[in-house]
């Protein structure tokens, strides 16, 4: 029976999906303007019971085109969603930490190509398992060191969140530091020859953070706070959310018995004392603060005429760099820098182009940037459980289709 429910009620969300293209393609086809085919889009998805509401940003590289509200950020308190409205935004945090690196390249403080030894020594004799039992594991030298690239495309071989004992807890509590997470997972063997595959690791993005505060001589968090979301204007992006800012965060949400149901760790969220950033997910955001680092980007790392990143980074940021690496949660997906990208139109990216670049978060956020059609397309929410992914999901499709349905029809 279980079964049963999850494959019609499948059917039910996919056919909300093809009800929403059939309405933004309607609203194109009589001229309604942006706002309503956007607010539309996803309106319907609060009005089905899917989410609470949704902050969705569509953009150029030089004005938005859309910027919405809808449903509540809280549906017990029933706190309207607005514009201003904080979201945890998750693994979009990855890119933004990969920005930091990218910087410090562009000062010549360091190469992608470094071995992280060279920054962080405790990296020093790292070994590669062969064979693992319930009695023993066998290790080797790996064949080459782990680089900072590696780190930035998932490829480093490191493990997971729950390879190391401790770590997982870590993340709950994040009563450690940066350094002292990192030593931690240095002295973890890897568990695949580095550059041979494909697989997401937190923990990589994690150690990239250690390696920018070693680097600047600065805390990561100031790095970023100093050198990009001050720069950018990005008022409302931090690790660590004021009372008030708390006041303004949306809450996040399951789908369990036919409803959606609060979540009462609200995961990602700093409790008192804490002091690990988690640059592999830790960040909160505003659709105003993302849609500023995403024109950045489109515009090659300038925004509004002050330069952030060199021509040369966001090109090998945003370039695919995992080849014919299987990567990604969905399909025709792989690697830049820090951030996914298309390598072929397939399902939730049929209507983006080879080369749109961009990230997920575990809460179903999601950011695009699509050079070729000058689009950006932001969605906040916060949703657990989504079919069969937050990357896949009919809510991400919806609004894309309804921004590229917008691009074509002039705007």
């Amino acid at each position: 029976m279980f079964r049963c429910d999850r494959v019609f009620r499948l059917l039910c969300v996919l056919l909300l999906a093809s009800a929403a293209l059939a309405q933004v393609t309607k609203a194109a086809e009589q001229g309604d303007d942006s706002t309503c085919v956007v607010r539309n889009c996803m309106q319907q998805f609060v009005d089905q019971g899917e989410l609470a509401g949704a902050v969705a940003v569509v953009g150029r590289h030089d004005r938005i085109l859309s910027y919405e509200a809808v449903g509540v950020r809280n549906l017990d308190t029933k706190h309207p969603m607005t514009k201003d409205t904080l979201f945890r935004i998750a693994s979009m945090t990855k890119p933004v930490t990969a920005i930091g690196i990218m910087l410090l390249v562009d000062e010549g403080r360091l190469s992608i190509d470094d071995e992280v030894e060279k920054h962080l020594p405790e990296f020093r004799g790292q070994m590669l398992v062969v064979n693992r039992t319930k009695e023993s594991v066998t290790l080797k030298k790996p064949a080459r060191k782990i680089t900072i690239r590696d780190l930035l495309t998932h490829t480093s071989g490191l493990p997971g969140l729950h390879g190391i004992p401790g770590l997982a807890d870590l993340y709950a509590k994040r009563d450690r530091t940066l350094a002292q997470a990192v030593m931690a997972i240095s002295q973890r063997p890897l568990e695949f020859e580095p550059g041979s595959r494909w697989a997401y690791c937190n923990l990589g993005i994690d150690t990239l953070g250690r390696v920018i505060e070693v680097v600047s001589g600065q805390s990561y968090e100031s790095f970023l706070q100093k050198r990009i979301f001050e720069p950018l204007g990005m008022v409302d992006t931090t690790f660590y959310p004021s009372w008030q800012q708390r006041d303004r965060t949306a809450t996040i949400y399951d789908f369990k018995d036919g409803r959606l149901v609060a979540q009462a760790d609200q995961r990602i969220c700093p409790g008192e004392n804490v002091c690990y950033p988690l640059p592999a997910g830790g960040l909160y955001s505003t659709g105003a603060d993302l849609a500023k680092l995403y024109q950045t980007m489109l515009c090659h790392g300038a925004y509004q005429g002050k330069r952030l990143l060199t021509e040369e980074s966001v090109q090998a940021m945003t370039s695919l760099q995992t080849g014919e690496l299987v990567a990604g949660f969905v399909p025709g997906m792989g690697f830049g820098l820090g951030w996914g990208v298309v390598r072929e139109q397939a399902g939730v990216t049929e209507m983006l182009s080879p080369g749109a670049f961009g990230h997920g978060g575990a809460f179903a956020t999601q950011g695009w940037i699509d050079p070729k059609q000058d689009l950006f397309v932001i969605l906040l929410i916060q949703r657990l459980g989504l079919q069969p992914n937050g990357d896949a999901s009919v809510v991400r499709r919806a609004l894309q289709e309804a921004a590229v349905a917008m691009i074509k029809d002039g705007q």
